[in-house]
């Protein structure tokens, strides 16, 4: 055994003991843009075994003709799940969060919230990114963040906030992972993963891009310094200590939840992953961004990843396609009878998967077929959406290798999206790739090694082999 895996061994021996009152629990609280879960991890024989305690629903709300957030619902869900863990005498030493990325919560000087708390499916952005552009150049914008150009990220957002007034009464921005952990600690952070997803980190100081702050009219005071993942928050607050019943250190995951789905992904060099959630995020692990003026035509984005990595990545609309053809039908089939009834039609038709009509509509099932310009059969829209998927993949992954020149020999799937056979299947066929499936639960696998990185100090790579067992 290699000497660095055998002093990670000698760190990680005292929590191998499988006696209860000997186990050291992590808890990962992952929360998706429809659901929260929060899975309790720990090893045994260098082997990572979770456990869900409790699973809560998430979703957007209208608010006065706008798409929000329930924050209050979300916290009182957290702290609901927190309280799981006592009930089942499990404490975990530490806790993480992570959630999705862009969307943030405005804070007063008195620590007040400043509501609403807007979605990033709401429709205030619509137009917000030419405006942007007679202050700064779509060219220069990327060669600064590396980010691609989608209306929804927190610069379009903010500058929303900015000509309405609301942002002039904001002391803080926190976004939606470092809100929960304020709410549990009483400490405002700024976690670097989900900042780059806000468009304005400078993607090679790998920090907020003060000139470009500055250029916006946006004051650098009200984000906070940038943690790193595995970097530690603090402890509960005596209120929450109260209520909870007990204590444990808040550490930074990867609080986007690509990036901690990407930390429990087993690839290498050679490897493109994709995370397949509502989302569909496709892409390379990378020591450098990639910034060419090729990389941002294709739409492509580099944000942080662990371990000082960037994901250069290209975002696909995903199983949002499939969600909202689900509650065109009341929600009474289940997944995979969708995937069988795609199964059973013959019609193969390709659209652009991320057409923006697709990106809240009243029904999806409309939407898919006004895109393709016919009144199809519910099973025929299922069978478009796997094959327009699938093609988008297979688009992405002939991007990924011509930005790069490099060729990469598989696609590793992790997320809720790789139990769907189906969709491995049209992936494999459409990119001509080794498809391999991951862990279900990967995003929360992620957070949970991140937390034993800064419990015990073992590398990126190390964590990973824990998902093998390995170490």
């Amino acid at each position: 055994m290699p000497l660095g895996d055998i002093m990670a061994v000698s760190k990680i021996a005292p929590i191998l003991n499988r006696g209860n009152k000997a186990m050291t629990y992590y808890l990962a609280i992952d929360i998706g843009a429809s659901s929260g879960r929060h899975i309790l991890g720990w090893l045994e024989d260098g082997r990572l075994q979770t456990e869900e305690v409790y699973r809560f629903e998430n979703g957007m709300v209208k608010r006065g003709g706008a798409l929000t957030w329930d924050t209050e619902a979300l916290a009182r869900e957290v702290i609901a799940g927190i309280k799981a863990c006592g009930a089942a005498g499990k404490i975990p030493k530490s806790i993480a969060v992570d959630t999705w990325g862009v969307d943030y919560v405005l804070l007063d000087e008195r620590q007040r919230e400043l509501p609403p708390v807007y979605a990033y499916r709401d429709a205030r952005t619509a137009g917000m990114p030419a405006r942007l552009e007679q202050i700064i150049s779509p060219q220069e914008l990327f060669a600064r963040t590396g980010i691609a150009r989608q209306a929804f990220n927190s610069i379009y957002q903010l500058m929303c906030d900015k000509e309405s007034g609301r942002l002039a009464k904001a002391a803080h921005v926190l976004m939606m992972p470092d809100y929960l952990a304020w709410r549990l600690t009483g400490q405002r952070t700024n976690e670097y993963t989900n900042a780059t997803t806000t468009g304005l980190v400078n993607a090679a100081a790998r920090d907020w891009d003060t000139e470009l702050l500055s250029l916006l009219g946006l004051s650098s005071h009200i984000f906070q310094p940038l943690g790193s993942p595995s970097g530690t928050i603090g402890t509960f607050t005596q209120e929450i200590q109260d209520e909870i019943g007990f204590d444990a250190q808040m550490v930074f995951a990867p609080t986007h939840d690509t990036a901690s789905a990407v930390a429990a992904c087993d690839i290498d060099e050679s490897s493109i992953y994709i995370s397949s959630g509502t989302w569909s995020l496709i892409g390379i692990e990378s020591p450098v961004p990639m910034l060419t003026e090729a990389a941002r035509l294709a739409g492509f984005t580099n944000e942080g990843g662990a371990g000082g990595t960037y994901r250069v990545l290209k975002n696909i609309m995903g199983m949002w396609l499939l969600q909202g053809v689900r509650r065109d039908l009341g929600r009474t089939k289940h997944p995979d009878e969708l995937m069988h009834m795609a199964m059973e039609s013959d019609f193969v038709e390709i659209f652009d998967v991320n057409s923006p009509l697709l990106t809240a509509p009243e029904s999806m099932t409309e939407a898919v077929r006004t895109l393709l310009g016919k009144q199809l059969p519910v099973g025929d829209v299922l069978n478009a959406i796997y094959h327009s998927l699938a093609q988008a993949y297979a688009q992405a992954a002939e991007e990924i290798e011509a930005i790069t020149g490099r060729a990469f020999g598989g696609i590793h799937i992790v997320g809720g999206g790789g139990r769907d056979k189906y969709l491995g299947q049209l992936t494999a066929q459409y990119t001509g790739k080794k498809v391999t499936i991951g862990r279900k639960e990967a995003t929360a696998a992620g957070n949970l090694l991140s937390q034993m990185m800064a419990d015990t100090g073992i590398s990126l790579t190390q964590a990973r082999k824990m998902i093998g067992g390995i170490i």
